[in-house]
């Protein structure tokens, strides 16, 4: 994707770049799964490992559900998913700074459990993401390591 281009519909704003995407959009099933589609094809015209891209997608999916379970069905949220020469950032920004991910103190193995392995999750894929709380929300950030990178660190 040699060129920049940008694609509207209700509720969803798409911004796609030569390394990545934005896009703000209301979240509903539909939209995720646009989100999880273009994740695929923009990082994989990107050149970027596939098993790197099957994790950004997964990323994106857990962190966008959080959004859901922080401020409900059809809030606003910006997506942005970028590769750079350290992996691929996956960044979530939402409306509501005082619902922050907390662990629920499950183990990754519980076979009881009916949630908490998210941010269990995140801490595989993308060791030491965190959360920025901004003006007008936050924004839960992580970096999925290139394999073939040192040691990531987020900036």
């Amino acid at each position: 994707m040699g060129k920049d281009r940008v694609e509207a519909g209700l509720g969803f704003y798409l911004a796609v770049r030569e390394d990545g995407f934005v896009v703000h959009m209301n979240v509903c099933e539909e939209n995720l799964r646009a989100v999880r589609e273009v994740t695929q094809v923009v990082l994989g015209a990107a050149g970027v490992e596939m098993e790197v891209v099957e994790s950004a997608r997964l990323v994106a999916s857990e962190l966008v559900g959080n959004a859901v379970r922080a401020c409900g069905h059809w809030a606003p949220v910006v997506v942005e998913v970028e590769a750079d020469s350290r992996g691929v950032w996956v960044r979530v920004h939402d409306p509501c700074p005082d619902r922050l991910p907390v662990r629920t103190g499950v183990a990754p193995g519980d076979a009881q459990a009916e949630s908490g392995r998210g941010l269990w999750l995140l801490d595989a894929l993308a060791p030491g993401w965190d959360v920025a709380l901004t003006p007008i929300g936050k924004q839960v950030r992580c970096l999925l390591p290139n394999p073939t990178s040192a040691a990531v660190r987020i900036a």
